[in-house]
Protein backbone atom coordinates (compact mmCIF):
# COMPACT_ATOMS: atom_id res chain seq x y z
CA UNK A 1 0.00 0.00 0.00
CA UNK A 2 1.31 3.26 -1.04
CA UNK A 3 2.66 5.17 2.01
CA UNK A 4 3.43 1.88 4.25
CA UNK A 5 7.14 0.85 4.09
CA UNK A 6 6.71 -2.90 3.05
CA UNK A 7 9.99 -3.67 4.63
CA UNK A 8 9.41 -2.60 8.47
CA UNK A 9 7.71 -6.04 9.72
CA UNK A 10 7.78 -8.25 6.81
CA UNK A 11 9.22 -11.83 6.64
CA UNK A 12 11.31 -10.51 3.65
CA UNK A 13 15.34 -10.54 4.52
CA UNK A 14 16.85 -7.59 3.62
CA UNK A 15 20.68 -8.18 2.63
CA UNK A 16 22.62 -4.57 1.97
CA UNK A 17 25.86 -4.69 0.37
CA UNK A 18 28.16 -2.18 1.82
CA UNK A 19 31.84 -0.85 1.28
CA UNK A 20 34.27 1.88 2.60
CA UNK A 21 35.37 3.43 -0.98
CA UNK A 22 34.21 2.74 -4.52
CA UNK A 23 35.96 0.60 -7.09
CA UNK A 24 35.53 -2.77 -5.27
CA UNK A 25 32.90 -3.80 -7.51
CA UNK A 26 30.17 -3.50 -5.24
CA UNK A 27 27.63 -3.18 -7.49
CA UNK A 28 28.70 -6.24 -9.58
CA UNK A 29 28.65 -8.20 -6.38
CA UNK A 30 25.13 -7.13 -5.69
CA UNK A 31 24.12 -8.06 -8.88
CA UNK A 32 25.10 -11.55 -9.68
CA UNK A 33 24.47 -12.52 -5.67
CA UNK A 34 20.51 -11.27 -6.61
CA UNK A 35 20.61 -13.12 -9.91
CA UNK A 36 21.99 -16.31 -7.77
CA UNK A 37 19.11 -16.02 -5.44
CA UNK A 38 16.92 -15.82 -8.52
CA UNK A 39 18.41 -18.87 -9.81
CA UNK A 40 17.98 -19.94 -7.08
CA UNK A 41 14.23 -20.15 -7.03
CA UNK A 42 14.01 -17.04 -4.50
CA UNK A 43 11.52 -14.49 -5.08
CA UNK A 44 14.36 -11.80 -5.21
CA UNK A 45 14.18 -7.69 -5.71
CA UNK A 46 16.70 -5.11 -5.36
CA UNK A 47 16.83 -1.50 -4.55
CA UNK A 48 19.96 0.40 -6.64
CA UNK A 49 20.93 3.58 -3.56
CA UNK A 50 23.59 4.01 -4.93
CA UNK A 51 22.26 7.23 -6.12
CA UNK A 52 25.52 8.67 -7.66
CA UNK A 53 26.94 6.12 -9.07
CA UNK A 54 23.88 3.47 -10.62
CA UNK A 55 24.47 1.42 -12.36
CA UNK A 56 22.13 -2.17 -11.90
CA UNK A 57 19.95 -1.30 -14.55
CA UNK A 58 22.88 -1.70 -16.92
CA UNK A 59 24.04 -4.72 -15.52
CA UNK A 60 20.63 -6.30 -15.47
CA UNK A 61 19.87 -5.65 -18.77
CA UNK A 62 16.81 -3.80 -18.01
CA UNK A 63 16.24 -1.19 -19.97
CA UNK A 64 12.07 -0.15 -19.74
CA UNK A 65 11.04 2.29 -16.59
CA UNK A 66 8.72 1.41 -14.05
CA UNK A 67 5.09 1.43 -14.86
CA UNK A 68 3.04 3.14 -13.06
CA UNK A 69 -0.28 2.53 -11.50
CA UNK A 70 -2.92 4.59 -10.67
CA UNK A 71 -0.88 8.28 -10.84
CA UNK A 72 1.97 6.72 -8.25
CA UNK A 73 2.33 3.39 -7.10
CA UNK A 74 5.58 2.44 -9.04
CA UNK A 75 5.91 -1.76 -10.93
CA UNK A 76 9.46 -1.91 -10.77
CA UNK A 77 11.02 -3.66 -14.19
CA UNK A 78 12.90 -7.37 -13.41
CA UNK A 79 15.98 -8.32 -15.14
CA UNK A 80 17.19 -12.00 -14.75
CA UNK A 81 14.48 -12.91 -12.51
CA UNK A 82 15.38 -9.58 -10.28
CA UNK A 83 12.69 -7.17 -9.62
CA UNK A 84 14.59 -3.66 -9.89
CA UNK A 85 14.17 -0.01 -8.90
CA UNK A 86 17.55 2.71 -9.37
CA UNK A 87 17.61 6.13 -9.68
CA UNK A 88 19.00 5.02 -13.14
CA UNK A 89 15.18 4.57 -14.54
CA UNK A 90 14.91 8.92 -13.22
CA UNK A 91 17.92 10.48 -14.26
CA UNK A 92 19.66 10.14 -17.66
CA UNK A 93 22.72 7.88 -17.61
CA UNK A 94 25.19 10.59 -18.34
CA UNK A 95 23.64 13.23 -16.12
CA UNK A 96 24.85 13.91 -12.42
CA UNK A 97 22.23 13.38 -9.22
CA UNK A 98 22.99 16.78 -7.50
CA UNK A 99 20.58 16.62 -4.71
CA UNK A 100 20.64 17.57 -1.29
CA UNK A 101 20.32 15.05 1.62
CA UNK A 102 16.55 15.94 2.14
CA UNK A 103 15.89 15.14 -1.80
CA UNK A 104 17.76 12.10 -1.48
CA UNK A 105 16.16 10.96 1.80
CA UNK A 106 12.49 11.39 -0.08
CA UNK A 107 13.27 9.64 -3.34
CA UNK A 108 14.65 7.00 -1.26
CA UNK A 109 11.58 6.85 1.04
CA UNK A 110 9.02 6.84 -2.17
CA UNK A 111 11.50 4.11 -3.76
CA UNK A 112 10.39 1.65 -1.04
CA UNK A 113 6.68 3.20 0.03
CA UNK A 114 5.83 3.69 -3.46
CA UNK A 115 6.56 0.69 -5.42
CA UNK A 116 4.98 -2.54 -5.82
CA UNK A 117 7.69 -4.87 -4.83
CA UNK A 118 4.93 -7.97 -4.01
CA UNK A 119 6.30 -10.20 -1.01
CA UNK A 120 9.86 -10.98 -2.45
CA UNK A 121 11.97 -13.48 0.09
CA UNK A 122 14.72 -10.93 -0.49
CA UNK A 123 15.62 -7.51 -1.04
CA UNK A 124 19.04 -6.45 -1.75
CA UNK A 125 20.26 -2.90 -1.46
CA UNK A 126 23.15 -2.18 -3.04
CA UNK A 127 24.66 1.02 -0.78
CA UNK A 128 26.32 3.79 -1.91
CA UNK A 129 30.29 4.14 -1.16
CA UNK A 130 30.80 5.61 2.27
CA UNK A 131 28.85 6.68 5.29
CA UNK A 132 26.92 9.68 4.48
CA UNK A 133 23.50 10.80 4.21
CA UNK A 134 22.23 8.16 2.29
CA UNK A 135 23.51 5.19 3.95
CA UNK A 136 22.20 6.88 7.43
CA UNK A 137 18.12 7.25 5.16
CA UNK A 138 18.85 3.35 4.63
CA UNK A 139 19.53 2.81 7.66
CA UNK A 140 16.29 3.87 9.13
CA UNK A 141 14.12 3.13 6.26
CA UNK A 142 15.48 -0.81 6.71
CA UNK A 143 16.25 -1.16 10.59
CA UNK A 144 15.81 -4.84 9.74
CA UNK A 145 18.71 -5.14 7.24
CA UNK A 146 21.77 -7.35 7.14
CA UNK A 147 24.96 -6.31 5.88
CA UNK A 148 27.89 -7.65 3.62
CA UNK A 149 30.86 -5.96 3.57
CA UNK A 150 32.09 -5.60 -0.06
CA UNK A 151 35.95 -5.17 0.06
CA UNK A 152 39.16 -6.42 -2.61
CA UNK A 153 42.39 -8.23 -1.18
CA UNK A 154 44.94 -5.34 -0.42
CA UNK A 155 44.96 -4.05 3.30
CA UNK A 156 44.57 -0.76 2.51
CA UNK A 157 40.97 -1.52 0.74
CA UNK A 158 39.99 -3.32 4.07
CA UNK A 159 40.99 -0.41 6.29
CA UNK A 160 38.88 1.53 4.44
CA UNK A 161 36.28 -1.28 3.62
CA UNK A 162 36.10 -1.39 8.03
CA UNK A 163 34.25 2.36 8.49
CA UNK A 164 31.52 0.99 6.54
CA UNK A 165 31.18 -1.71 9.46
CA UNK A 166 31.70 1.11 12.02
CA UNK A 167 29.06 2.68 10.60
CA UNK A 168 26.46 -0.37 10.70
CA UNK A 169 27.63 -1.15 13.94
CA UNK A 170 26.75 2.34 14.99
CA UNK A 171 22.83 2.39 13.34
CA UNK A 172 22.83 -1.12 14.77
CA UNK A 173 22.44 -2.57 11.75
CA UNK A 174 23.90 -6.68 12.09
CA UNK A 175 27.08 -6.72 9.62
CA UNK A 176 26.63 -10.76 9.21
CA UNK A 177 29.49 -11.06 6.75
CA UNK A 178 32.34 -10.13 3.79
CA UNK A 179 32.99 -11.14 0.17
CA UNK A 180 36.19 -10.66 -1.07
CA UNK A 181 35.99 -9.26 -4.50
CA UNK A 182 39.18 -9.49 -7.00
CA UNK A 183 40.76 -11.81 -4.92
CA UNK A 184 42.93 -13.42 -8.04
CA UNK A 185 43.16 -14.05 -11.59
CA UNK A 186 43.23 -17.27 -12.62
CA UNK A 187 45.28 -17.72 -15.45
CA UNK A 188 45.75 -20.12 -18.94
CA UNK A 189 47.90 -22.35 -16.85
CA UNK A 190 45.38 -22.86 -13.78
CA UNK A 191 46.94 -21.22 -11.69
CA UNK A 192 45.45 -18.51 -9.13
CA UNK A 193 47.45 -15.20 -9.25
CA UNK A 194 46.91 -13.05 -6.47
CA UNK A 195 47.05 -9.57 -8.72
CA UNK A 196 45.94 -7.52 -5.64
CA UNK A 197 47.73 -9.01 -2.71
CA UNK A 198 45.97 -11.64 -0.32
CA UNK A 199 44.32 -11.92 2.82
CA UNK A 200 42.27 -8.59 2.96
CA UNK A 201 38.85 -10.10 3.23
CA UNK A 202 39.97 -12.56 5.73
CA UNK A 203 41.42 -10.09 7.89
CA UNK A 204 38.27 -7.71 8.19
CA UNK A 205 36.11 -10.59 8.78
CA UNK A 206 38.28 -12.25 11.80
CA UNK A 207 38.53 -8.27 12.86
CA UNK A 208 34.67 -8.12 12.55
CA UNK A 209 34.36 -11.78 14.29
CA UNK A 210 31.97 -12.70 10.94
CA UNK A 211 32.68 -15.37 8.29
CA UNK A 212 34.68 -14.60 4.79
CA UNK A 213 31.68 -15.15 3.11
CA UNK A 214 34.21 -16.10 -0.56
CA UNK A 215 36.14 -14.52 -2.50
CA UNK A 216 35.49 -13.94 -5.98
CA UNK A 217 38.14 -13.99 -8.60
CA UNK A 218 38.53 -11.58 -11.18
CA UNK A 219 37.43 -12.33 -14.94
CA UNK A 220 36.97 -10.74 -17.59
CA UNK A 221 33.62 -12.01 -17.97
CA UNK A 222 32.56 -10.34 -15.02
CA UNK A 223 33.25 -7.27 -16.54
CA UNK A 224 31.69 -7.86 -19.68
CA UNK A 225 28.73 -8.72 -18.11
CA UNK A 226 28.35 -5.70 -16.35
CA UNK A 227 28.55 -3.94 -19.27
CA UNK A 228 26.26 -6.38 -21.69
CA UNK A 229 23.61 -6.77 -19.48
CA UNK A 230 24.22 -10.45 -18.88
CA UNK A 231 25.33 -11.20 -15.61
CA UNK A 232 28.51 -13.87 -15.40
CA UNK A 233 26.25 -16.40 -13.29
CA UNK A 234 23.71 -16.21 -16.02
CA UNK A 235 26.69 -16.56 -18.95
CA UNK A 236 29.01 -19.28 -17.78
CA UNK A 237 26.81 -21.23 -14.85
CA UNK A 238 28.97 -23.57 -14.57
CA UNK A 239 32.43 -21.50 -13.98
CA UNK A 240 34.29 -20.27 -11.21
CA UNK A 241 32.41 -17.20 -10.55
CA UNK A 242 28.81 -18.68 -10.58
CA UNK A 243 30.09 -21.24 -8.15
CA UNK A 244 31.92 -18.99 -5.42
CA UNK A 245 28.47 -16.98 -5.81
CA UNK A 246 26.52 -20.12 -5.23
CA UNK A 247 28.47 -20.81 -2.26
CA UNK A 248 28.22 -16.96 -0.83
CA UNK A 249 24.68 -17.43 -1.30
CA UNK A 250 24.20 -21.05 0.72
CA UNK A 251 26.59 -19.21 3.23
CA UNK A 252 23.89 -15.78 3.37
CA UNK A 253 21.13 -18.44 3.35
CA UNK A 254 22.27 -20.48 6.39
CA UNK A 255 22.66 -16.91 8.74
CA UNK A 256 19.63 -16.82 10.50
CA UNK A 257 18.70 -13.29 11.02
CA UNK A 258 19.72 -12.33 14.52
CA UNK A 259 16.62 -10.52 15.57
CA UNK A 260 13.18 -11.49 14.28
CA UNK A 261 10.78 -8.64 13.59
CA UNK A 262 6.75 -10.09 13.76
CA UNK A 263 4.86 -6.72 13.99
CA UNK A 264 2.09 -8.98 15.79
CA UNK A 265 4.87 -10.06 18.51
CA UNK A 266 4.63 -7.26 20.84
CA UNK A 267 5.24 -6.60 24.60
CA UNK A 268 1.88 -5.37 26.41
Amino acid sequence: MAGENPFQHASTRVIALASGKGGVGKSSVTTNLAVTFARMGKQVAALDADVWGFSMPRMLGVDQSPEVVDDRIMVPPSGHGVRLISMGFFVPEDQAVIWRGPMLHKALEQFLTDVDWGEPDYLFVDMPPGTGDVSLSLAQFLPRAEVVIVTTPQPAAQAVAQRAAAMAAKVELDVIGVVENMSYFRGDDGKAYEIFGSGGGEELAGRLGVPLFGRVPLVPELREGGDSGLPVVEADPEGEPARVFTEIAAQIEAVAPRRIYRKELRLS
